[in-house]
């Protein structure tokens, strides 16, 4: 089996279950792949029982890997999504960060991660990213996101107002601190701490929630994932920041901002001892209250 292997840096704290990792993938004789900068960042912390290639792009992985585990948190999961893009390559995260709600698996079950992989007990949940476009090229080729997209303040504190259109007809002017455009997965990150509602992964629908609205009536919409939405910038700046998950562009009010559902899905490894509602359960702590047992 081959395995790729994704992380950023991080603190010492976290060494030994790195290490733990690639003593798993070695004990399973996995060929292994590593990300070159990461690579270089754990290179005299962590001892590698077993050689392994280096990947840097794109390129070196499509068609090469069976599975792709990301070390990290969420955020690193964003990265890793961008690096494989529409190569259908399944993705799993092992969470070193702290809720981790696409980083699924807990730091101490890496054994038994690992040892699922390779057996291949697991079921692969698909999950739609969003495009952005514009009248002017952002994010390269990596204009897709699997959490969210946001349109946002920059350099001070002065609400923006945002136009927006579905399929071309005019819905709202939202008079805000930002707007986010979420997708079932990213409607339990920034989304919902700005209130927006949960969503099921394939409901077929994407929801916009508005950061402090100025209009207390403002709510968040849900909307089908086959609409096309577009947004027109107006306010006192002259810059605004576009976020695509954890990548961003400046913007200025002359750019159309274009967002629509993504062509190609991202492969998430479910193991077969979780569900996304026991990770809902889990993460968001619901039925802690000790009255419920």
């Amino acid at each position: 089996m081959k395995i790729a292997v994704y992380g950023r840096q991080f603190s010492n704290t976290v060494l030994p279950y790195v290490q733990h990792v690639f003593d798993s993938l070695a004990q399973h004789n996995v060929e292994t792949f590593v990300y070159g900068e990461f690579s270089r960042f754990i290179s005299g912390k962590v001892f590698f029982p077993k050689k392994f290639q280096h990947f840097n792009s794109y390129q070196d992985l499509n068609g090469n890997v069976d599975v792709m585990i990301s070390l990290g948190g969420d955020g690193t999961m964003l990265d890793t999504v961008a690096l494989i893009r529409d190569s259908q390559i399944p993705v799993i995260g092992i969470n070193f960060g702290r809720l981790g709600f696409l980083a699924s698996v807990n730091k101490d079950d890496i054994s038994d991660a690992i040892t699922s992989l390779v057996n291949k007990e697991y079921t692969l949940d698909k999950r739609i990213l969003l495009s952005v476009t514009s009248d002017k090229e952002l994010f390269g080729d990596a204009n897709f996101a699997l959490n969210d997209i946001v349109i946002h303040r920059s350099d001070n504190s002065a609400m923006m107002i945002i136009h927006a259109y579905l399929n071309g007809e005019f819905l709202n002017s939202y008079w805000a601190d930002g707007l986010i455009i979420a997708t079932p997965t990213g409607s339990t990150a920034y989304s919902l701490s700005c209130g927006g509602p949960i969503i099921f992964p394939q409901s077929g629908n994407f929801v916009i929630t508005p950061v402090s609205p100025h209009n207390l009536n403002v709510r968040p919409v849900v909307l089908s994932d086959t609409n096309v939405l577009s947004f027109e910038i107006e306010g006192r700046s002259s810059k605004y920041l576009l976020s695509c998950d954890s990548r961003t562009e400046p913007i200025d009010t002359s750019i159309r901002i274009q967002v629509c559902r993504e062509k190609f899905q991202i492969n998430l490894v479910r193991l077969n001892n979780e569900t996304y509602l026991s990770t809902l359960r889990k993460k968001l702590l619901w039925g802690i209250d000790t009255r419920n047992y």
